[in-house]
């Protein structure tokens, strides 16, 4: 009986000891960029509050206010808060003129392409469109002044 399990032993290990196999897989190179572009070019703090001013308001920003708050700006530690603030500021002001939710609601895809060119310089991607006419549809907490405070302490909005 001990010889019988002995060579039951010896004989499963003899063939679990197999070769692996080996797999191999052939990829395609993908080319991988930026959705936003090759923007390499990071705005100073001036033209940042300049362009978001500007974007805005439609018009240049006054000298006294872009040198006080190039003051805040400069005199701030953490940076992305400021831009935040700053962002913010302006569109909490009420003589702004941002599209109402229902001129968004009614062509979104207008309003996303648009903004878009106007504070990217570029058209937005597919999957941009669908995501951003998907959250404005289906979120009624998504205002126009929530796409533009998003659009505009982004990363790409940084750079041109």
């Amino acid at each position: 009986m001990k010889k019988i399990l002995f060579i039951i032993l010896i004989g499963s290990a003899f063939f679990s000891c197999s070769e692996e196999k080996k797999y191999q897989y052939g990829l395609d190179p993908v080319d991988v960029t930026l959705g936003g572009g090759q923007k390499t070019n990071q705005k100073s703090t001036t033209e940042f509050i300049s362009i978001a001013y500007s974007d805005l308001y439609g018009t240049i920003i006054p000298q006294t206010k872009l040198v006080n708050l190039s003051i805040a700006y400069s005199s701030f530690g953490d940076l992305k808060i400021i831009e935040q603030r700053i962002i913010s500021n302006f569109l909490n002001d009420t003589t702004i003129h941002l599209p109402t939710v229902p001129a968004v609601n009614g062509d979104t895809m207008l309003f996303i392409t648009n903004t878009y060119k106007k504070l990217y310089n570029r058209e937005p991607n597919e999957f941009e469109k669908f995501k951003w006419q998907d959250l404005v549809r289906n979120n009624t907490a998504v205002t126009p002044t929530t796409i533009y405070f998003a659009l505009m302490t982004s990363d790409e909005y940084r750079f041109y």
